[in-house]
């Protein structure tokens, strides 16, 4: 299916002039659940301006008032102008985020030695030159690179991350590992995470019942 040119910023774009459940953007701009509940909470690497799908030409009000009418709607993308692909060259990574590279570099070696440096290169946006620093310790700044997963830090998607651990893992001969952080417990989250989206709405309405700060976060819901 396709996905919005700014997925991230589109995300955060309908998660506030929207009520749209975090399960239906999640799946119309690509990313993961937990990744619209973090942009939803405000604990992404950086606050995201939100892009307007409607006047991208992106997305019809009609279509999203459909998605607010039936939850279990899948929202349609409209076919827009030609997206514009990287087919050569390094990842482009915004100049905030890329004092951030040797640290996601490093926890991919650590948690996943079986990519290669070129998937990692692919992956995160870097050269050769400095995962192999990043391997054998010669950094220049190696006392201060602290291991931090990539996705958190907005390098890359976790669903780019996923792909590349498969891939590598099947290169291998070795079993892929398995994501079991929402196993049993998937449908129950989702339904949480509505949940509060409603309850958010209901709050801004004026009504009572709005989020305390004593409801999980997507970091508390992320550790069960």
């Amino acid at each position: 299916m396709a996905q919005p040119l700014m997925p991230h910023a589109t995300a955060s774009w309908l998660v506030d002039n929207t009520s749209l459940s975090f399960e239906q953007i999640a799946e119309f701009c690509g990313l993961h659940i937990l990744e619209i509940q973090a942009i939803a909470d405000d604990t992404a690497a950086t606050k995201l301006t939100g892009r307007d799908p409607v006047r991208a030409h992106e997305l019809t009000q009609e279509e999203i008032d459909k998605g607010q009418a039936n939850p279990d709607y899948r929202l349609q993308i409209l076919k827009g102008p030609e997206q514009v692909r990287r087919t050569k060259g390094p990842r482009y990574t915004p100049v905030s985020k890329r004092s951030d590279k040797p640290d996601g570099i490093a926890w991919i070696i650590r948690n996943h030695p079986e990519i290669s440096d070129g998937a990692i290169g692919n992956l995160i946006g870097t050269t050769r030159t400095t995962i192999a620093a990043i391997r054998d310790r010669s950094h220049w700044n190696i006392a201060n690179i602290t291991p931090k997963d990539p996705v958190t830090l907005g390098l890359t998607t976790q669903r780019e991350l996923d792909a590349a651990v498969a891939k590598a893992a099947k290169a291998a001969g070795i079993e892929a590992p398995v994501d079991t952080r929402l196993e049993g417990d998937r449908e129950a989250l989702i339904t949480e995470l509505r949940a509060q989206r409603e309850q958010a709405a209901r709050g801004e309405n004026g009504e009572s019942g709005g989020i305390t700060p004593s409801e999980p976060t997507a970091e508390t819901l992320f550790r069960r």
